[in-house]
């Protein structure tokens, strides 16, 4: 059965505090936190923990998505589109479970952002469907663009791409991978089986 994260003289000129604060404050540059080129990130509206590539050589990120279609809600260009977790077996299992990843395929709704062609050496070009999605690595939530892709025959499901990196001030460690020193809440396939069970997760995570 399929189912369908400083003083100065007293006779000096007296400047508040708070304008020193204020200049220093303008000087202070962000501390890049550094990844490794492989980490784990759940999928915020869905609870799916999922093995992403950090990428460089890519702009933008990229989710492993199938059976992309295109609808219209209030005039705007939607799609909707799925997430076997059979092609991709790294979402935590318990011992005790009576489910396993061929059992869940999870279903979501987003408006497009825009649509990108892909050029592909010896294979026709590709247009894929852009949308915006949130999702936590690290410990820590952050919102970027995914085109959505079938990557059922690579060995990672996610890949974030230069995009997220720079509005995120991210660093890589191209030497290693899960180095995060935080982790992101999930859930297991118990409960996303649970949760999901015959819902289409919409963009505002209503089902």
């Amino acid at each position: 059965m399929r189912f369908l994260i400083p003083l100065g003289l007293a006779t000096a000129l007296i400047v508040p505090a708070t304008a020193f604060a204020e200049k220093a404050d303008k000087s202070v540059v962000p501390v890049p936190e550094t990844l490794g080129f492989v980490e784990w990130v759940v999928m915020n509206d869905t609870g799916l923990r999922l093995k992403a590539r950090l990428d460089t050589g890519a702009k933008t990120s990229s989710l492993h998505a199938v059976n992309v279609e295109e609808f219209k809600q209030d005039d705007q260009k939607w799609v909707r589109f799925q997430i076997p977790l059979a092609d991709h077996k790294d979402h935590p299992i318990t011992d005790d479970s009576t489910i396993d990843h061929e059992e869940v395929i999870l279903e979501l709704e987003r408006p497009v952002e825009r649509t990108v062609l892909i050029k592909r050496k010896g294979a026709p070009s590709q247009r894929r469907y852009v949308v915006m999605l949130d999702f936590c690595i690290a410990g820590t939530n952050h919102k970027t663009q995914f085109s959505l892709t079938d990557r059922g025959n690579f060995s990672y499901p996610v890949l974030l791409g230069r995009r997220f990196m720079k509005d995120d001030n991210i660093l890589i460690d191209s030497a290693d991978s899960f180095i995060a020193k935080k982790d992101c809440e999930y859930m297991n396939l118990e409960e996303l089986a649970d949760k999901q069970q015959a819902n289409i997760v919409k963009a505002d995570g209503a089902s």
